[in-house]
């Protein structure tokens, strides 16, 4: 089994110790990643489209998916930052979305123009088709960070996916309409999971991962601030962000 951290708060000793290391991908994240555009096809025939970053070849991967009304232009500015952590990410475009930072969503347009559902649930099979094309390039098992409501959808995949050996969840909430679907759905959810939140959204995403092992949850909130709502928590524009990649660079440095 993987290990997880089961507090609120980074230690003290893990805050000094990643400091350094959250300065250095300030400074990194200048220099510049090259990206690629590619697209992929989901088992109802949308096309996917997707930023591809890559740090090495043999680096294992991370799937960054978006929140409601937004697309793959969401990480525009953390995915170079993941990238310096040595990791390749892939930034998808999901249905359910539109535009953010100019970068309009593709994969809405595509779904559109073929007639299928694009309710926040549907994006289940862009997220499956996701981790269906890095399993072409990678062997290695991947990490799933998701925003709001794909948050809940990647908790929801890797209850059952083998593919899928951690998942960061942004915001994690039962957005859908069914009850109690995410609660439900990740009964046997035994891989590591940091869950992310404001400070305001925490007690809610607390009561909704409540079921979870504490062996393997980690639940974090920032000190100083109230955070903002999914993966934007990790903009600059946060006066909490530092807070954020503290959190992810310990979680990261758990993982075996």
């Amino acid at each position: 089994m993987h290990k997880g951290v089961n507090s609120t708060n980074l230690l003290p000793l893990e805050m000094i110790r990643h400091l350094f290391l959250f300065i250095s991908l300030g400074i990194l994240s200048q220099l510049g990643i090259a990206q690629q555009t590619v697209t992929f096809k989901t088992n109802d025939g949308v096309d996917v489209t997707a930023d591809l970053y890559i740090s090495n070849t043999k680096n294992p991967y991370i799937i960054l998916l978006h929140q409601a009304g937004s697309s793959r232009g969401e990480f525009r500015e953390i995915a170079p930052k993941l990238v310096n952590l040595n990791f390749n990410c892939l930034a998808v475009d999901l249905r359910s979305g539109n535009e953010i930072n100019f970068i309009a969503n593709q994969t809405a347009l595509s779904a559109r123009s073929k007639n299928v559902p694009t309710n926040y649930v549907d994006a289940i099979l862009d997220i499956k088709a996701a981790i269906a094309y890095v399993a072409t390039r990678s062997r290695d098992q991947i990490i799933l960070l998701g925003s709001s409501y794909s948050a809940s959808l990647a908790l929801v995949e890797a209850t059952t996916n083998f593919k899928v050996k951690a998942v960061v969840a942004f915001s994690p909430g039962e957005y859908f309409n069914q009850n109690d679907y995410v609660k439900k759905s990740t009964t046997n959810l035994y891989v590591p999971i940091l869950a992310l939140s404001s400070r305001p959204e925490f007690s809610e995403m607390e009561a909704l991962l409540s079921h979870i092992p504490k062996k393997h949850l980690s639940l974090f909130k920032p000190t100083s601030g109230q955070g903002e709502h999914g993966a934007k928590s990790l903009w600059e524009s946060n006066r909490s962000s530092g807070e954020y990649w503290m959190a992810i660079a310990q979680f990261f440095s758990q993982l075996k």
